[in-house]
């Protein structure tokens, strides 16, 4: 079939997951067609997924360095130059971290028992500075705040060591957090892996406590939302 924007794809199979699988016309690599041909991924409840040029920019991370994501990490949209600087100015050390948000984050969970939930894979990494930071700050008593359901999965499934690779970690409840003290996130939809994550680190009861007041007061939920932050 031939898309709006001119690519013609030709489905040829389907992917363990059941995604499909398909042959472009012209032919070329994800990274330059997508840049030929695609737009930014919004998901659905912006504008019915329809991007605006300005998209390119309000739609992502003033860290973002490298492609990968099919959506920005929603927490880091909160985030500004200036507010970069405040912080490191009153003692708050940055650090970097990559991972590449899979479209199996949005997958609900339709299991029963949740902890049954087919974990998807998503690419991630922590280089040794960074590694190095984290261990320095954990052995001076420093506590680590993983901005975003993305990084806290990284930095789970690094351990304090450097680590680059797919992981599949899915972090439910129970669950004893060992790089992860702190969490900046975004209010997000029921049954979802994302929402069971906060659940483990701060429990059911303060968990459905902050949502019947994000609720309460009229929060924005999603990825232009209000964030919450959680401290173990």
């Amino acid at each position: 079939f031939r898309t709006e924007s001119g690519l013609t794809l030709t489905l040829v199979g389907r992917t363990p997951e059941r995604r499909w699988l398909m042959t472009p016309d012209p032919a070329g690599t994800p990274s330059d067609l997508l840049g030929r041909y695609g737009t930014v991924p919004l998901p659905p409840y912006i504008r019915r997924g329809v991007a605006e040029a300005a998209d390119s920019e309000r739609y992502q991370t003033i860290y973002a360095a490298s492609a990968g994501s099919v959506a920005a990490p929603t927490a880091g949209l909160h985030f500004t130059p200036e507010l970069f600087e405040r912080l490191q100015a009153n003692g708050v050390g940055i650090a970097d971290v990559v991972l590449h948000v899979g479209l199996g984050t949005f997958a609900s969970v339709k299991a029963a028992d949740p902890t049954t939930h087919a974990m998807h894979a998503e690419f991630c990494e922590v280089d040794d500075a960074t590694a190095e930071r984290i261990r320095t700050a954990k052995a001076n008593g420093g506590r680590i705040l993983a901005v975003g359901t993305t990084s806290a999965r990284t930095l789970e499934a690094a351990q304090g060591l450097a680590f680059r690779g797919p992981t599949s970690l899915f972090l439910h409840p129970p669950y004893n957090f060992h790089t992860v003290d702190l969490l900046l996130t975004n209010f997000h939809l029921p049954k979802t892996t994302l929402l069971l994550l906060v659940q483990a680190l701060c429990g059911s009861e303060l968990l459905r406590r902050a949502y019947k007041d994000a609720i309460a007061r009229e929060y924005r939920f999603f990825s232009y939302g209000d964030a919450m932050l959680i401290v173990e």
